[in-house]
């Protein structure tokens, strides 16, 4: 894009377009130019099918994608709209080849923008490019397994996007507070063709969901301790140890097995003294039997039996 020497140095109000792609840096020095060489392909591609000459946009090479800047005799809408539809669509062409496909972040936002002989600079070049990176932005493209996101500033939503237009559909934006180095903003962020993206919890520095219950204080307790004790009641404290819980587990388990099989216990499987009683031996098992912890029981549990009507005292 062509500038006046008078121009030179002067601060013009522009669309800025930075565009990134995913997880650049697992490419291989062999794959990445034709990772680039996608790239190019989709954005000229859609400038042209949106009408957009290919000289009237200046584009800088970021090595994992572009910058953009677009005067301002070119409707932001179009971009906005008509030429982030073709975006996505060229996207999903080049994908369908690709075993790993190529997932791009793309940030708007208008404001003042200084072109020199190097390229271009200012802070709307900066907070664009902050979007494009930002957490939330590599998160929702990640999680929701999507080719493409879009992130504008609140500015621009407030100015354009709220408004609508054609292939413009604010309903389907939705808001984020990121923390930048520059300070605390807000921005939007769309994923073409799907609902208003569920934007949750974005990682260190964001606050979380105020009904989600904090860690309790204290000391923590090992892995392989003792259970949580049930809601309301007091914590669980195995009686006897590990040891004393499972000989009373098992001596149930046999009492149920010698059971299910027609016969008694004899005082060897007991471990206890004899009885030559001829009536049917009844086994019984007292204490809650519901909390316990890799099947170690944490409740006091007794195993007693019971010879005939009269229970018998072990």
């Amino acid at each position: 894009m062509e500038h006046d020497a008078l121009d030179a140095g002067e601060a013009r109000y522009e669309l800025v377009i930075s565009v990134d792609a995913r997880r650049s840096g697992q490419y291989s020095d062999a794959d990445k130019p034709r990772m680039r060489e996608r790239i190019y392909r989709v954005l000229e591609t859609a400038f042209a099918q949106a009408g957009v000459g290919r000289d009237a946009v200046h584009m800088e090479d970021r090595g994992d994608g572009v910058l953009v800047s677009v005067p301002g005799r070119i409707a932001v809408t179009r971009l906005l709209g008509l030429w982030m539809v073709e975006v996505h669509e060229n996207l999903r062409e080049e994908n369908r080849s690709l075993l790993v496909p190529l997932g791009l972040r793309v940030a708007m936002h208008v404001g003042p923008v200084r072109h020199d002989s190097r390229g271009i600079s200012g802070r709307a070049v900066d907070l664009t490019c902050r979007l494009a990176d930002s957490a939330v932005a590599r998160q929702l493209l990640d999680r929701e397994r999507a080719d493409l996101v879009l992130a504008v500033s609140d500015s621009l939503y407030v100015d354009v996007v709220s408004a609508g237009g054609k292939f413009i559909e604010p309903a389907r934006f939705s808001a984020a507070r990121l923390a930048l180095k520059e300070g605390e903003v807000s921005a939007w962020f769309h994923l073409p063709g799907r609902p208003a993206p569920d934007i949750g919890p974005t990682g260190p520095g964001e606050p979380t969901d105020p009904g989600e219950p904090s860690a309790p204080e204290g000391p923590s307790i090992p892995a392989g301790g003792p259970a949580a004790a049930p809601a309301g009641g007091p914590a669980a404290v195995p009686v006897g140890g590990p040891e004393a819980a499972l000989a009373a587990m098992d001596a149930a388990l046999a009492a149920r097995a010698a059971a299910a099989a027609g016969r008694r216990v004899d005082d060897s499987d007991r471990g206890g003294d004899g009885d030559d009683e001829d009536g049917a031996d009844r086994y019984m098992a007292q204490g809650d039997l519901s909390v316990h912890r890799n099947n170690v029981y944490q409740q006091p549990v007794h195993i007693g039996r019971v010879t005939g009507d009269t229970p018998r005292k072990d």
